[in-house]
């Protein structure tokens, strides 16, 4: 609240009495009995003051009444206010009996006005229509010294009491107002501190299923390329050695970028407290600019792959990260569930507007492996999915229809709605 206060522009002598001011709230929340004895003890001693001093005289009707009298009302009047913020109802009604008796003899002590200090706290702590009956509870030992003792006229007596509870009650409406309006901002900051700690481990939480969904298109596909490689290598290393050293290449080539897409991602999720502009730099965002080097891993995993392309390509980044990662899950479920001699075609047609539909078939020839598309707790078919629903597109994956043979993905975005 400082940093907000001196942000703001306040006066030093202002910062420093707000300073002071919450440490007193402070320190009488943590102790409010020794608040409540301070100034009890202040107007006890105020009340005695007027009883042994003789200033209850100056404002007496009748100053024949008995000492003993006037300072048990002194004391009667000032002594309860020590329970005046827990049970202000309860004391008010205890000191009305003295009122009553200080205005019945004509005593008039000054002490009854310390009942506004008990208006004041119930209309700070409790219902306001409790204003009414305290205000009756008030005015009728006045409208009784006005019967009996009589000076001047009656409004001169009631009137002024009357203004008085008006005031006390006002100042503590408006108090509680200030407080009650201060809580539901404190409420209210707490409640967005709540959201926005939600917002971030839901964010977490995305960001962990979208590295997920990305470790699992890496590693999926540079393994199974990887394994494709090492199978015909293990088939030329005794016929033809040159295959086999070409075939080595190629893996520690395919193992490296494997293994810097992760580092990458793995630089993610180590640098996660760094600011939020900084990640994107560290995320790998394949485009279909790298399709070509996809595609030539894959080939050289002993898959041919034919492409064929319809109009230019003017997707955004998103999108174009979605065709890719489709494309490299299709292609890596091929180099799983087939067997040699399979042969893979892609078909890309690009539309306005973002559209795109994308094609993968592959003709499955070859011991026939799993079904590639039935659930078996992967992240391969759920994850094309999520990526798809990102843009409102459909995704189908099964075996293509008969007589032909193999499977088939069929991707398609729609147009980018406009924001």
């Amino acid at each position: 609240m400082d940093h907000v206060t001196e942000e703001r522009g306040t006066e030093p002598l202002t910062q420093h009495i707000q300073r002071i001011t919450r440490r007193v709230r402070a320190f009488d929340r943590r102790h409010p009995l020794v608040w409540d004895l301070h100034l009890t003890g202040f107007w006890v001693t105020a009340a005695l003051i007027d009883y042994y001093g003789g200033g209850w005289l100056n404002v007496a009707r009748d100053r024949d009444n008995p000492g003993w009298l006037v300072l048990t009302l002194s004391l009667g009047l000032s002594v309860p206010l020590l329970l005046r913020r827990t049970h202000p109802r309860a004391v008010l009604l205890a000191i009305a009996p003295f009122s009553l008796v200080s205005a019945w003899t004509g005593a008039a002590l000054q002490a009854v006005l310390l009942q506004l200090l008990v208006v004041f706290h119930i209309a700070l702590r409790r219902r306001t229509h409790h204003l009414w009956w305290a205000t009756a509870l008030i005015t009728a030992p006045m409208a009784v010294l006005t019967a009996r003792h009589p000076q001047g006229s009656p409004d001169s007596d009631i009137v002024p009491v009357v203004m008085s509870i008006a005031v006390a009650a006002a100042i503590g409406i408006t108090v509680r107002t200030r407080r009650d309006y201060t809580e539901a901002l404190e409420d209210r900051a707490r409640r967005l501190e709540i959201e926005r700690d939600q917002q971030a481990q839901l964010a977490a939480a995305a960001e962990r299923a979208r590295i997920a969904r990305e470790m699992h298109d890496i590693i999926g596909h540079n393994l199974s390329v990887i394994t494709g490689l090492a199978d015909g290598g293990q088939y030329a290393a005794a016929k033809s050695p040159e295959r086999a050293a070409q075939a080595l290449h190629a893996i520690a080539t395919t193992s490296r970028q494997a293994l810097a897409e992760l580092r990458r991602l793995l630089d993610v999720l180590r640098d996660e407290d760094q600011s939020r502009a900084a990640q994107p730099e560290l995320t790998p965002q394949p485009t279909l600019t790298d399709l070509a080097q996809l595609l030539d891993g894959v080939r050289a995993a002993g898959l041919p792959v034919h492409t064929t392309t319809h109009g230019s390509p003017t997707l955004p980044p998103g999108r174009q990260l979605t065709v890719y990662r489709v494309i490299q899950e299709a292609l890596t479920n091929t180099l799983k569930h087939t067997g040699p001699g399979t042969t893979a075609a892609i078909e890309l047609s690009y539309e306005q507007k973002g559209a795109v539909t994308v094609t993968v078939t592959d003709n499955g020839s070859g011991p026939p492996g799993p079904h590639p598309t039935q659930p078996t707790g992967g992240r391969g078919l759920p994850g094309m999915r999520e990526r798809t629903a990102l843009y409102d597109g459909t995704l189908e994956a099964g075996p293509r229809p008969h007589p032909e043979q193999g499977w088939r993905v069929h991707l398609h975005l729609p147009e980018e709605s406009p924001q």
